[in-house]
């Protein structure tokens, strides 16, 4: 009989989008009128339609692949060259941040490749997550056997957590112990909260210090409205030499369906074998993905490329103004509904404390029983979020509006 991989057993209940669908699907089978009248502001999909510079690139190419002298059979690995090109030069060249092409890593989005760099990454390493956070970071090293089993509040043993709170506005400053990788995400999931320029600087003067690697999600950097806030890692000095970044089109280009991202890994940046070499880690993510995997379709390739042409970046804006509208009208009907609120000015997360010493399951449970309405509850992103709940501002206008509504009826 095949052994199993029994760091899945590890796994505390399900992973919580799972948990809050089979929630939300008892609640609807129980009750089919308030069904009906149902709005979801849980998980952080996209609801408005693809930007049409990228639709068309996308049907372009669709027609290309069916004719015999413009047809493409498996794209390369690392990604197309048009495409990381297009990245590399307007993402982080425009910027100040000298990024060659071929570190650019096309993959179906930074979820998986939040993953997937364990692959190349040792099992004794001691790692340093932040709490709250994003589940994927917390999960992956349990299944990759990186933890110990779960203590009674849900943490892991083996790993450190970095406490984010609201005394240090949700930013955790390095530890005072060394570690060899943290996990940072700005703007923030499930927080919204950003870093200063000086308080990822100390995280790159940490990491070089005690030679860690910063493993740096900017999924939502596209949010960003303050100026003086860095937009990648990759704006600190010596960065390119300790961190790694995932970036995603999910949640500019609307990308949650097709599926596109990348990873920017330098060529700079470094890890250490067991006898004591210090080895760059770009050849070993390049044999990663030429033996796992073959990037992504020709036509999605082409529907990310146009999103840095004029019309393209006109429709991202356009979409990103639409979700922080959104998340401004949440954010003031939740104020309005006398609760205390952080996040939703540079992200489309507004993070919201539970009321009257609530948990925040019971939290989801008066929220949806009220008032209809589907939000993610804190303790669901780690110890820290308890007394939490987030609002996402992936809706439509109409919905949005409609929520802001219900709050102020909140009993």
């Amino acid at each position: 009989m095949a052994l199993l991989n029994e760091n899945y057993l590890k796994l505390q209940a399900g992973y919580l989008f799972p948990e809050i669908a089979r929630r939300v699907t008892q609640f609807c089978e129980a009750n089919p009128d308030a069904a009906q009248r149902l709005i979801r502001c849980g998980i952080g999909d996209v609801t408005e339609p693809l930007p049409r510079a990228a639709v068309d690139a996308m049907h372009r190419a669709v027609e290309e692949l069916a004719h015999r002298d413009t047809f493409r059979g498996y794209p390369p690995y690392e990604g197309y060259d048009f495409l990381r090109e297009k990245i590399a030069q307007h993402d982080f060249r425009n910027r100040g941040m000298q990024i060659a092409d071929d570190e650019i890593f096309i993959s179906d989005g930074s979820k998986c490749d939040c993953g997937y760099i364990l692959d190349i990454l040792g099992d004794q390493n001691r790692v340093a997550i932040t709490d709250p956070v994003y589940p994927v970071y917390v999960d992956t090293n349990v299944m990759a056997g990186h933890t110990g089993a779960a203590t009674q509040d849900g943490r892991y043993e083996g790993i450190v957590y970095l406490p984010c709170t609201e005394q240090n506005k949700f930013v955790p400053e390095p530890p005072n112990e060394s570690v060899d990788l943290v996990y940072l995400c700005f703007p923030n999931n499930p927080t919204g909260a950003v870093a200063t320029r000086g308080q990822l600087s100390r995280w790159v003067e940490f990491a070089r210090e005690h030679h860690a690697l910063l493993l740096y999600d900017a999924a939502y950097e596209s949010y960003i409205r303050d100026p003086e806030i860095p937009h990648s890692i990759f704006e600190i000095p010596g960065a390119h030499e300790c961190a790694v970044e995932f970036r995603s089109f999910s949640k500019n280009g609307g990308f949650t369906g097709v599926r596109c991202g990348f990873t920017v890994m330098p060529k700079a940046v470094k890890g250490q074998t067991q006898d004591g070499r210090s080895l760059p880690l770009h050849p070993l993510w390049q044999r990663r993905w030429s033996t796992k995997a073959n990037s992504v379709s020709y036509p999605v390739q082409r529907g990310a490329e146009a999103l840095y042409t004029d019309d393209g970046k006109a429709q991202v804006r356009a979409l990103i103004d639409h979700y922080m509208g959104n998340a401004r009208i949440l954010r003031d009907a939740a104020v309005g509904a006398g609760l205390k609120v952080f996040g939703g000015a540079n992200a489309p997360y507004i993070w919201v404390k539970t009321p009257d010493g609530l948990t925040s399951w019971q939290m989801f449970d008066k929220m949806l029983h009220e008032l209809n309405v589907v939000i993610t509850p804190g303790s669901g992103f780690g110890a820290q979020g308890e007394g939490y709940f987030r609002i996402s501002a992936f809706n439509s206008r109409e919905n949005a509006e409609e929520v802001a509504r219900r709050l102020q009826t909140l009993g």
